[in-house]
């Protein structure tokens, strides 16, 4: 059979107050057109299809209608939550997936059979999904061990707690003659980050070893990080990444999709496929008469500015490059620039305290910043 496995499509997301929804119907419209070119008989879509767990409605109308056109190339379409969406949202749309042929698992269900999905290729080959959400550490481990374990002790928890879960959900896998699947919305240890995840649920606590997977499962496809990757398991593990690059620290990754030909006797064989739609984000560096210089094209920009620190620079840098959506002083300029100790600190006002400050980056009185400073501080201190 043949599988087409995406994920993290963080639909809603504003870059810098910058909106990608353009960006985002021109990519899942690719998304579509390669599924109608590669003709799978299962689309995964692991996790994270929103930015938010509120997406607006345009957002909602975004993903609806991606889903549906996925469905009408005639493959089977099965999407989970992530820990961007709402889970509870998502399955509040399981009504309509279903009238629409696509299962939707928002969230962790207490009935095991709510995650077992199976069906049967055009060809006849039987296959069988176990589709399992985004667990937060909350709901899988009880609060009382929560303040009883030390923190060691909580990851290993959790990593238990997700082992006995997927233990119980492909306990079906022994039936012979049948593609064993998994998709997941989980950090394993030893992936790359891809540069732009909420990090806060992709290490520590969240990050759980390779062997959770069983080994007669043919392949697993994992949503949660953002960069393509294959992980070293005791079965074909892979991140499928996101489309699009969602934040700077992505620039270096390639969107795309991965394709995979798998069947019940045979390992399985990925191909990733580039995903183009995206304008592409890039991160510069230079004085304002280097970036004067530079072709960049219709890429996103973050640019590090070397230059002293003044009144006026962001402003300077946009004039000179329109699409720059993150303007930031270069770390070697002032990496070198000590802060006052405690004691220089002591008896001083806010006033003189920021005037100092001013004073360490090379900001001149004369640029009117202390008078805005002393304006604010009235207001607030009133």
């Amino acid at each position: 059979m043949r599988i087409l496995h995406t994920s993290d499509w963080h639909v809603g997301k504003v870059l810098k107050g910058q909106s990608r929804a353009e960006e985002h119907v021109a990519v899942l419209a690719q998304v579509v057109e390669i599924a109608r070119a590669e003709q799978p008989d299962l689309v995964i879509v692991a996790g994270d299809l929103y930015d938010t767990a509120a997406p607006s409605p345009e957002s909602t109308r975004l993903v609806t209608r991606a889903l549906s056109a996925l469905r009408r190339t005639g493959a089977d379409v099965v999407a989970i939550g992530g820990n961007h969406d709402n889970g509870a949202a998502l399955d509040a749309l399981r009504p309509w997936a279903d009238a629409a042929g696509i299962a939707l698992r928002g969230s962790v269900r207490d009935n095991p059979a709510e995650h077992v999905i199976s069906g049967t290729t055009a060809s006849g080959e039987a296959w069988r999904l176990v589709a399992l959400p985004f667990l937060s550490q909350r709901y899988a481990v009880r609060a009382v061990e929560m303040y009883d374990l030390t923190a060691a002790e909580a990851t290993q928890t959790y990593a238990d707690h997700l082992s006995r879960l997927i233990g119980a959900l492909t306990s079906g896998f022994s039936e012979p003659g049948v593609v064993n699947l998994v998709t997941a919305h989980v950090t394993v240890v030893g992936a790359s980050q891809g540069g732009g995840e909420r990090e806060a649920q992709t290490v520590l606590g969240y990050a759980v070893p390779a062997n959770v997977f069983p080994t007669n499962a043919h392949y697993v496809a994992l949503g949660h990080l953002h960069r393509a990757q294959t992980v070293l398991g005791p079965c074909p593990v892979r991140y499928s990444g996101s489309p699009l690059a969602i934040d700077f620290g992505e620039g270096e990754n390639v969107p795309a999709v991965s394709i995979v030909e798998v069947t019940a006797q045979t390992a399985a064989k990925v191909r990733e496929v580039p995903v183009t739609a995206a304008v592409s984000l890039r991160t510069v560096r230079g004085s304002l008469e280097q970036l004067a210089s530079l072709k960049t094209g219709e890429a996103w920009l973050r640019v590090y500015v070397r230059e002293t620190p003044r009144a006026g620079l962001r402003e300077e840098v946009q004039e000179l490059l329109p699409r720059a959506l993150e303007v930031r002083i270069d770390p070697e300029m002032v990496a070198s620039a000590p802060g006052p100790r405690a004691e220089e600190r002591a008896g001083r006002s806010p006033r003189e305290l920021f005037a100092a400050y001013l004073e360490s980056r090379g900001v001149s009185s004369e640029d009117g910043v202390q008078d805005l400073f002393d304006e604010l501080y009235e207001e607030a201190s009133a």
